[in-house]
């Protein structure tokens, strides 16, 4: 039997926003593999046997489901949002270059998902409408040094910036220095949106400014969301809505 290897984005976490062409290649899989919370959202059935494995593993995981392939299994390796964005596209991949000349030659492809970058300014309006950037506020797999230096020159650019892993209770502090980058950089009035869980039951969005953001407002749940110096909120009945124009004044 000929085996493949998909590597599929689940979404921010409501089913709704799940694609289709990954809801057929999960139905198509004998092995689905990832960190054990995405494992879990996918639906158990007859002949599929689901590896969920510790988040730490990232590599360890991408040779499991590369030798699984080999072996001739349909093998679906999950991420929840896109794959592509900080998540296993790129573990799987480098696995690919520092391992098994075989598994260069193996049907892989990566299907794309709705990231939480996207779906939480969706939910806000579209606080990324204009040039952006995305920064993982995690020193796990690189020094902090080039995080601040990224914030740095990201406010400099005047980049509406999307920050992945902004606080956890282990590195508490990363968020607290962003905040201290930001403020020395940007006006005070800068928009801010924290959004928690979104598209799951515990979906939370807050709008406010830097001079009123807490580093309690983020968790790792939250993505948070920093207008450039064009955005704007709309105050309206309800939420109020959050955009970056198109042009620049």
């Amino acid at each position: 039997m000929s085996g493949s290897l998909v590597i599929a984005g689940l979404g921010p976490g409501a089913e709704a926003l799940v694609t289709p062409e990954v809801s057929a290649a999960l139905a198509e899989a004998t092995d689905v593999v990832g960190y054990v919370p995405y494992v879990e959202r996918v639906a158990s059935r007859p002949g599929l046997v689901r590896h969920g494995s510790d988040n730490r593993e990232e590599i360890r995981r991408a040779e499991h489901a590369l030798q699984m392939a080999t072996d001739g299994h349909r093998v679906v390796v999950v991420s929840s949002g896109d794959p592509g964005v900080f998540a296993m596209a790129a573990a799987l991949f480098e696995a690919v270059e520092q391992g098994d000349a075989a598994w260069r030659d193996l049907d892989i492809r990566v299907l794309p998902g709705v990231s939480a970058m996207l779906a939480a300014s969706a939910r806000a309006g579209a606080p990324l409408g204009h040039d952006f950037c995305c920064i993982n506020l995690s020193d796990n797999l690189k020094p902090w040094s080039l995080i601040e230096k990224r914030l740095r020159l990201a406010a400099e650019a005047d980049f509406a910036m999307a920050f992945y892993n902004p606080r956890s209770k282990s590195r508490p502090e990363g968020f607290v220095r962003t905040l201290e980058i930001l403020r020395q950089s940007c006006e005070p009035e800068r928009l801010i949106v924290f959004a928690r869980a979104v598209s799951t039951p515990d979906e939370h969005i807050r709008v406010t400014t830097l001079a009123e953001a807490t580093p309690e407002m983020a968790d790792m749940r939250t993505l948070v969301i920093v207008g450039s110096s064009q955005t704007r909120r709309i105050e309206r009945d309800g939420a109020a809505l959050v955009y970056t124009p198109r042009s620049v004044s």
